[in-house]
């Protein structure tokens, strides 16, 4: 069956080792941790480290690693090295660089520091960044032209940015190390409305089945074999279960029903 993670988007208001807690006693097979390198301690690292060690989890990801003007690399490098520390396959990197010179030359430098762990720095494309479709994204991996670089794809994201299935589908597959998943409802955000977007994107995600994007499309135009990592940043979600492990159970098996029932 195919590896389903557990985002850490799913319980924002919880820590890493509930998160990872959540993940095991659910049932997922990885999960995906964030990690703000200002508050992040080395003590985190170790508690982290033991909590996955005692699980079957695979640590999908850690995030976000944001590009900003005037923002130096050296907290991203600090995500980086805890990911490899724990064994993350993946780090999680969008860009408000207005410049697609300078994101491609931040990102090529990250993953050049991400080298001795061969994890992949998978840029994700959004209408509320710089990088706001897949075909910028894209051109800038293709400007960075590092093994490492990598895209990373988003139902919300490919349906908010117009982009295409096709689109998706044409992508190299070398280039689609794992890929975030959840449904949406029909009405887009006003992409002028910065609140409206952002609103949408962490608080409107719908389980897997339950809204109105083509994800069996977009599902088939992925390999086949890459991992998932169900994104569902929900208010609903949030306000039905209290409980980080209730909160993933119910994650899990709506995302396992909608797959077995396609």
């Amino acid at each position: 069956m195919r590896k389903l993670s557990l985002a850490s988007g799913v319980l924002p208001e919880f820590g890493a080792l509930d998160v990872v807690r959540a993940g095991a006693e659910s049932g997922f097979d990885a999960v995906g941790l964030w990690v703000d390198p200002a508050v992040w301690r080395a003590a985190d690292t170790r508690a982290a480290k033991s909590a996955l060690a005692g699980t079957d989890l695979d640590l999908l990801d850690v995030e976000v690693v944001w590009l900003k003007p005037d923002t130096p690399l050296d907290g991203h490098r600090k995500i980086i090295d805890i990911g490899m520390e724990l064994g993350a396959a993946n780090v999680l990197c969008v860009s408000s660089h207005p410049d697609v010179e300078t994101t491609a030359d931040q990102l090529a430098a990250l993953c050049r520091h991400a080298e001795a762990s061969q994890m992949r720095v998978a840029l994700e494309f959004g209408v509320f960044t710089a990088v706001n479709d897949l075909s910028a994204a894209l051109a800038v991996v293709e400007r960075v032209a590092h093994p490492l670089a990598a895209v990373l794809v988003d139902p919300i994201h490919v349906d908010r940015s117009g982009t295409t299935v096709a689109q998706i589908a044409a992508i190299d597959p070398a280039l689609l190390p794992y890929a975030q998943f959840c449904d949406a409802p029909a009405t887009r955000p006003d992409l002028d409305d910065f609140d409206a977007v952002i609103h949408d994107a962490i608080d409107l995600r719908e389980q897997c089945g339950e809204g109105a994007l083509p994800l069996t499309a977009m599902l088939e135009a992925l390999p086949g074999d890459i991992p998932l990592s169900i994104e569902l940043r929900s208010a609903a979600l949030r306000d039905a279960y209290s409980d980080p492990t209730a909160r993933a159970v119910a994650v899990l098996q709506a995302t396992r029903a909608w797959l077995g029932a396609r």
